[in-house]
């Protein structure tokens, strides 16, 4: 299965590989250097943000150690990508004294709104977290992000379009109207929980194993799922949404 998702990282050719936790089962050192050889090896830039099984599972080292590992491989909870077209702020959601449950401090949304206005302008602006803004349309037991309709609500005030979380194993993908009503001018936002593409556990049913695929132009952006089907990965969907105040129309849809 590397060899397959490096196939297809040569085939869509990214800007940007984003990674949204859950590198490691324990938060092991050793866990976190296979993950990173693994991530690097497949050639384009990475973004990486921690998972709450990237921290050590109990204290002291929980506590007294919780990024140690995961900085000696990243040096920052919180990175930054700047590029051609595209500027992507990643979020810390975990919290040490939580096991699966996540949540964003005012302190790092106004960062993250610092960080948004230093993108040029027309870039695609992308907020990516761990703990998921909205999820999958069947159950699951984790919790998204604290507080998420703030955070979401002051993600998208200070200039997000695309928020991008995982968590679930499952994915999702909407356009923020779809499930928020606001006002005709308001900004739109595509929310998006990506499934993951690890192994499902034993004996769990609405888990998925895929990859979302990201791409924009000046009006829509488009997501393509990918999902794995035992011998390569297929692409499983298409969805687009419109960028920005106005709604797709025929010619943009087409």
């Amino acid at each position: 299965m590397e060899r397959a998702i490096g196939e297809l990282v040569e085939r869509v050719d990214p800007a940007l590989v984003i990674a949204t936790g859950d590198l490691t089962h324990r938060g092991r050192t050793s866990e976190h250097q296979a993950a990173a050889r693994f991530l690097r090896s497949l050639g384009p830039p990475l973004l990486v943000v921690p998972g709450n099984h990237d921290i050590p599972l109990l204290p002291p080292a929980r506590f007294l150690r919780t990024w140690h590992a995961f900085d000696t491989e990243w040096q920052t909870t919180e990175p930054v990508h700047a590029g051609a077209g595209l500027y992507v702020v990643g979020l810390n959601s975990v919290r040490p004294w939580r096991h699966q449950s996540g949540a964003v401090r005012d302190r790092q949304l106004a960062e993250a709104a610092h960080r948004l206005e230093q993108a040029e302008p027309g870039a695609l602006r992308v907020v990516c977290l761990h703990h998921q803004l909205i999820g999958a349309p069947w159950r699951t037991r984790k919790k998204p992000v604290a507080r998420r309709s703030h955070v979401l609500a002051r993600l998208v005030d200070c200039g997000a379009e695309l928020v991008v979380g995982g968590h679930t194993h499952q994915g999702a993908v909407a356009e923020r109207r779809e499930f928020e009503v606001v006002s005709g001018d308001a900004k739109g936002a595509v929310v998006a929980t990506a499934p993951g593409f690890g192994r499902p556990r034993p004996h769990r049913r609405g888990e998925a194993r895929g990859v979302l695929v990201y791409s924009a132009d000046e009006r829509r952006i488009r997501v393509e799922t990918y999902i794995w089907r035992d011998d390569g990965w297929g692409l499983t969907a298409l969805r687009v949404f419109p960028r920005g105040r106005e709604p797709l129309d025929a010619e943009v849809h087409a």
